[in-house]
């Protein structure tokens, strides 16, 4: 059954090209200039093959809702490809990439408010918690109970300052570069070899908003006009992204850090506006990453609407990745096993498969079928060598920094 008319309401163009960008544009920004200065300037080039990958599957996430009226989500295309199997596989990829990126957001936000309050000093129970550690507790406390809502409008609500979040972000990067006396004179390397790998893994973790295109998709007023909006989302990300790249590398070259904003002058207000800018955006979408994984074990265990076992659930998610959080506080390393790991296989690998194998079962004509496949089949190949290459060098990379 076709699934092409579109729905009497939903969201506009303009919003849904808002959405899109909220969606692409993350966390990622502040991993972007250290990403550069691991793969050199010509890194720049698989940075642009990356996005021109994940807006082409992005397309074919659309092609295969449009095949079936019973396709929503992500897990559905999973299952009207593969069956029960194939949505338990993309369920248990998308899940975890949720998980790392929460896990993300402690760890940026333990780095960052260090770098605000350098002296500061927490003792618990008789105990001397580090600077670092004990932000990561504060900011696990604070955002514990926006988890517990099991309506989320208001958090999304909240969440539209995403955008206008990076957007400032640049700005007071770009600030800190023209005024506050640190220049553009880095001029970088060509390529590094050994760092391309967690350049690449980087990079994927950038452009990992295939989660939410279903859901944004399904949600729009006039479907035809998605590949525009893809595009639009796409063009403008890939500009923010590689336009903070480049000002971070030209800024401090190989001696950047895991977070732009750890390399800014403490005693800015420019810098202090990128660092505040920096800790908002977690704690507005923290709860947004992690209500999918609870409802989807909540719904695994049929507890329903049980309050108790909703806050428990949530409680016990928030309390694991703070315990990860505080075992492995290298935010480019677990960001990089992300982007290499998952993000690579949700927005390479699983929806060319889905793709290939849903429209094996309808006839096409024969030179776009051999043209998608030849497409499909080299972005599963280029995605299964950043997945390898990009989950060994992020491994081993946490591994030796203990």
């Amino acid at each position: 059954m076709e699934n092409n008319a579109p729905p009497k309401s939903g969201t506009g163009f303009f919003k849904t090209c808002f959405n899109g960008v909220n969606a692409l544009s993350g966390v990622g920004i502040l991993s972007i200039p250290y990403a550069l200065s691991q793969g050199g300037w010509l890194s720049l080039l698989i940075f642009l093959a990356i996005s021109i990958i994940c807006f082409y599957t992005g397309i074919l996430l659309q092609r295969c809702i449009d095949s079936s009226s019973l396709v929503k989500t992500y897990p559905d295309i999973g299952e009207l490809a593969f069956g029960r199997k194939g949505k338990i596989i993309v369920a248990i990829f998308l899940y975890l990439e949720l998980y790392l990126v929460a896990i993300d957001f402690l760890i940026l936000e333990g780095d960052n408010l260090e770098k605000l309050f350098p002296n500061a000093k927490l003792h618990v129970a008789g105990l001397k918690i580090g600077n670092k550690q004990g932000f990561v507790l504060i900011f696990s406390l604070l955002v514990l109970p926006t988890t517990w809502l099991r309506s989320l409008n208001m958090l999304a609500y909240v969440a539209l300052g995403g955008v206008m979040a990076s957007v400032i972000l640049i700005a007071s990067v770009l600030w800190v570069g023209a005024f506050d006396g640190v220049g553009f004179h880095e001029k970088g390397v060509p390529v590094n070899w050994s760092g391309m790998p967690t350049a690449m893994s980087l990079y994927a973790f950038c452009f990992s908003g295939h989660a939410v295109f279903p859901m944004i998709y399904t949600g729009m007023r006039n479907r035809k006009t998605f590949p525009t909006v893809l595009l639009i989302c796409f063009i403008i990300c890939t500009l923010s992204y590689g336009l903070m790249g480049v000002m971070g590398y030209l800024m401090y070259g190989g001696s950047l850090r895991s977070q732009v904003t750890l390399n800014l002058p403490s005693n800015r207000i420019a810098s202090n506006v990128a660092i505040y800018t920096t800790l908002i955006n977690p704690f507005t979408k923290f709860a947004l990453l992690v209500t999918p994984i609870a409802e989807a074990i909540e719904e695994s265990v049929r507890v329903g609407k049980n309050r108790t076992v909703s806050v428990f659930v949530r409680t016990a998610l928030v309390v694991s990745a703070t315990i990860v959080a505080l075992a492995v506080p290298f935010f480019a390393y677990v960001v990089a096993l992300t982007g290499a790991f998952l993000s690579s296989t949700v927005t390479m690998l699983l929806p060319c498969a889905c793709y290939l194998k849903i429209s094996s079962r309808t006839s096409s004509g024969k030179k776009t079928k051999r043209l998608e496949l030849a497409a499909c089949l080299g972005i599963i190949a280029i995605g299964a060598g950043v997945i390898v290459v990009g989950t060994y060098s992020s491994l081993k990379q946490i591994v030796r920094s203990f």
